[in-house]
């Protein structure tokens, strides 16, 4: 599957707002708080623990590209310490952390997700899963709802 997704910066007082519209527009989803450790890897690979599981994801590609082929593979949510354990011992090092609380909604067939990321600001994303034949048209798809 290819993850096809687009981002933007917002306000606090924009975030605001799109959480009482998405609440009211939208379906909720989930609320979470999410602690995500990026490695120094050729490609994209991180693990995450929220309050559902962890897991360890790849995302072929360059970072931010709008269209990547994702890999994913959720554990339990105690065995986040060994996954980076794991990783560690392997050679690999922790780029960067992140911690933030994220707000999910279903939005007309569109996961959008609302982000608080400590240090890094408030974000919307829209992402939709699609396959190689239709990720353009999805992508515009995306691009017409933001």
């Amino acid at each position: 599957m290819i993850e096809v997704e687009i981002r933007s910066f917002i306000t606090e007082p924009k975030y605001n707002e799109l959480l009482a519209f998405f609440g009211k527009k939208g379906k909720k989803v989930s609320e979470d708080t999410q602690e995500t450790h990026y490695f120094d890897s050729k490609e994209d690979l991180r693990i995450q623990k929220n309050n559902f599981h962890s897991k360890i994801w790849m995302k072929k590609g360059k970072l931010h590209d709008d269209q990547r082929e994702e890999i994913e593979v959720k554990v339990g949510k105690d065995d986040f310490e060994k996954l980076g354990a794991m990783f560690q011992a392997a050679g690999l090092k922790i780029q960067i952390k992140w911690f933030r609380t994220r707000h999910t909604f279903d939005w007309e067939g569109i996961s959008v997700m609302l982000d608080h990321t400590r240090g890094y600001g408030h974000i919307l994303e829209l992402e939709k899963m699609s396959d190689e034949a239709q990720k353009d048209e999805t992508l515009k798809l995306l691009k017409s709802k933001m």
